[in-house]
């Protein structure tokens, strides 16, 4: 009996021992997430300033991956348009570096797929690869190891001979993007994934797309939000963020400006919601900022 006691002793103190080492390890994994940046408040932040963020570049959309240890984001210096990547190697994040750049073409907005195989982003690359540059389209590479494909336009149901613009994912892989495909201003679509392909683009309601510019669109996981960017007569800037939240009965309402603690004079793009739900990157005057998520349940109220 005595021994039984012992041995039952021991195994739970095993356990206990095992699981704490493990929920420590996971700790420290997750304390180096996020280029081991210091978390930000509601008060939005320059991300990763003079890694990241630097004077003299352009940095537009940017992206982690679900467990925030790879970070892609597109940049622009002197109109030169490239994706660079950085990613949490052991305990170090890798220098940042170019994977995506043509001598020709430029390459923006990157964006993963839900399963995180394919990473988006846009580019007026000729079809062929060869050709003179184009209208933007939409593209993709596929991940093979640690190994990129060569580019792949996302076809006819998405891109047409206008221009398509910044993509982001539902949990099924729908995505949403944008295009001036019907006239001069831009407007929100999205198209399902079914059978392996998309479907034909769908335009939003006018709770979203109005005859001003709307943009640059982040769709929540679970479709329950959406943020854009869009030029309207109520807005701060050359451009302002947007949000939008999915009724009960499948339709949105009214999108609303985010205000000035988002929104400034300048050109506010690029909305990207971490995977985790906790925190909203987006680009302003240039450069990254990031900001707690938990800011956006101020905006339900005024969108109803």
């Amino acid at each position: 009996m005595l021994k039984n006691f012992k041995f039952l002793v021991l195994l739970f103190f095993s356990f206990f021992s095992s699981y704490a080492i493990q929920n420590n390890k996971g700790n420290k994994s997750a304390s180096k997430a996020y280029l081991e940046q210091k978390r930000p408040s509601k008060t939005p932040e320059i991300f990763a300033p003079n890694l990241i963020s630097k004077k003299g570049e352009y940095e537009f959309g940017s992206v982690f991956n679900r467990d925030a240890t790879e970070f892609f984001y597109g940049v622009a210096i002197n109109g030169k348009e490239e994706i660079r990547y950085s990613k949490l190697v052991g305990k170090k994040w890798s220098k940042p570096e170019v994977i995506l750049t043509h001598k020709q073409y430029g390459y923006n907005d990157p964006f993963l797929s839900p399963d995180e195989n394919r990473l988006y982003f846009i580019s007026r690359r000729a079809l062929d690869g060869l050709g003179k540059s184009k209208d933007y389209d939409i593209w993709y590479v596929e991940r093979n190891n640690n190994q990129w494909s060569d580019p792949i336009n996302a076809g006819p149901n998405i891109n047409s001979s206008g221009n398509e613009y910044y993509v982001s994912f539902t949990n099924d892989g729908t995505m949403y993007f944008s295009s001036n495909k019907k006239g001069s201003n831009f407007d929100i679509y999205s198209s399902k994934f079914l059978d392996g392909e998309f479907q034909k683009a769908i335009q939003l309601s006018d709770s979203i797309n109005t005859s001003a510019y709307e943009a640059d669109v982040f769709i929540a996981q679970d479709e329950s939000y959406i943020i854009f960017c869009a030029t309207r007569k109520d807005g701060l800037g050359r451009g302002d963020l947007y949000i939008s939240f999915k009724n009960t009965d499948g339709t949105w309402s009214k999108s609303v400006n985010m205000g000035d603690r988002i929104n400034t004079k300048n050109h506010e793009l690029c909305p990207f919601v971490s995977k985790d739900g906790k925190y909203l990157f987006y680009t302003s005057n240039q450069d990254i900022y990031w900001v707690s998520a938990d800011i956006l349940e101020n905006y339900r109220k005024k969108s109803n």
